[in-house]
């Protein structure tokens, strides 16, 4: 707790959805609160909609956390304030004056989603989000990091003193080292999370060329060449006709939830469409089975009080771009249908978890390991072999590896895909490749 010393001040936690990181960090607080050494906090999060969830929570230990969204739009007397990274770089001035009323010394600043302050180059705005963060936490006694998402953090001041060379494939490359890392396996070994049971949908995926007849088709889950890999799955994911690989995929996620509801009736369903006119389709297709739907996008202004509405009402399903990706907290969605084109580890992993949270009524009522959420996806071979590790925690990288095959951002021409058998494949699209994690399917194994 020596602010001279960075060890002592900054403090990085790794830990999977349902691992408790709001709760624990507010409890953590209230600790040091109690004790004398912290007074107030100063909590960042990377969306509105998430920062309720966190006040939610802190009310439940009787905290008062004000929202700031502007120059004395929250009290002075609060245990602390919430507000987004974009909201901070918007008025960092204003706010950074208006945090210098309160004693540095006793000042607890919290990362909420650190991964957003590392170098990502599909997120441009995350090294501005770092550098807000560094600038308005500098003369904090602590600087608190949560996360359960591994990134890239070449430019990143906050934990660098956790950086440690390890050998990787015959090169020396850095990591930070988190203070304290829980695996998403040693939670469902406690009974504290769900496990997940893949259901891929397989078929054969025709390319056919205008006013040519020769048919192209190539299978799904064997394709080894990445350009016909992701069209594949562009195409995979249209909502083309009855006998389409997401109209099958999707009725078949809808027969899961039925059956699933039989245990657990307030269970509901999201799916993570491409983009908002895919889910307007999607949304569409399910009203017209009869489920009751909500559909939120971050072009809809009153997509957090929906997403609220999402968490406590019974509606079937919700079908969303990114909104709920990651930081949603719904413990009563059970089933993920993966509806999207977006193929990084990170945010597979990060969709599919938003069905693996418990509460505290189900918890009573299951046995440990708890009953499993369903997760229905293209039979895509980077999604299936994503699949195979999502429970076990990757390194948080500083320095990029040599090698394209060791980052999962890069999807070059080089990239050839598990070797699966044709076995795996059944002529037609209605073919169900099934994983249940950790324990895999023998065609998966290596």
């Amino acid at each position: 707790m020596d602010p001279g010393t960075t060890a002592a001040r900054d403090v990085l936690i790794h830990a999977g959805p349902g691992a408790g990181k709001t709760l624990g960090a507010l409890l953590s607080f209230q600790v040091m609160q109690t004790e004398g050494r912290l007074e107030r906090a100063v909590i960042f999060c990377h969306r509105t909609s998430i920062l309720s969830q966190w006040q939610g929570a802190a009310a439940q230990l009787g905290l008062q956390l004000d929202l700031w969204n502007g120059p004395n739009s929250a009290s002075d007397a609060a245990d602390g304030w919430l507000l987004s990274y974009q909201g901070a770089g918007r008025q960092q001035e204003t706010l950074k004056a208006e945090l210098s009323r309160w004693n540095q010394d006793l000042l607890l600043t919290i990362a909420d989603e650190a991964h957003h302050l590392g170098v990502d180059p599909d997120e441009p705005d995350g090294p501005v989000w770092g550098r807000t963060f560094l600038e308005l936490s500098s003369h904090a006694r602590l600087r608190l990091g949560l996360t359960g998402t591994p990134f890239r953090a070449d430019n990143l001041a906050f934990c660098a003193a956790r950086r440690v060379r390890v050998e990787e494939a015959g090169q020396l490359v850095e990591q930070i080292h988190p203070d304290l890392s829980v695996e998403p396996r040693e939670l469902i070994d406690a009974g504290d999370v769900r496990p997940l049971e893949f259901r891929f949908q397989d078929g054969w995926v025709e390319h056919a060329q205008e006013g040519l007849p020769d048919r192209e088709v190539s299978p799904l889950s064997a394709e080894q060449r990445e350009s016909w890999r992701a069209r594949n799955l562009r195409r995979a994911i249209r909502l083309s006709d009855s006998s389409s690989i997401a109209q099958l995929l999707l009725l078949r996620a809808r027969t899961k939830l039925e059956s699933v509801r039989k245990r657990h009736p307030r269970a509901g369903g999201l799916v993570i469409a491409r983009d908002i006119e895919h889910a307007r389709s999607i949304t569409l297709l399910l009203e017209e089975e009869g489920d009751r739907v909500d559909l939120v996008h971050s072009q809809d202004p009153g997509a957090p009080e929906r997403l609220n509405a999402f968490q406590s009402g019974d509606a079937d399903w919700l079908v969303s771009i990114d909104m709920c990706a990651e930081g949603f907290d719904a413990s009563r969605l059970r089933v993920v249908a993966y509806l999207t084109t977006v193929v990084t580890r990170s945010r597979f992993v990060q969709g599919i978890t938003r069905a693996v949270r418990m509460c505290s009524e189900r918890a009573s009522l299951e046995a440990v390991p708890r009953e499993p959420s369903y997760v229905f996806a293209p039979a895509d071979p980077l999604l299936m072999q994503y699949a195979r590790s999502w429970s076990l925690s990757e390194p948080y990288r500083i320095a990029a590896p040599q090698s394209a095959e060791d980052n999962d951002s890069n999807l070059g021409g080089d990239w050839r895909g598990p070797s699966l058998p044709m076995e795996a494949i059944e002529d037609g699209a209605g073919a169900v490749i099934r994983m249940r994690t950790p324990q895999l399917p023998r065609f998966l194994q290596r």
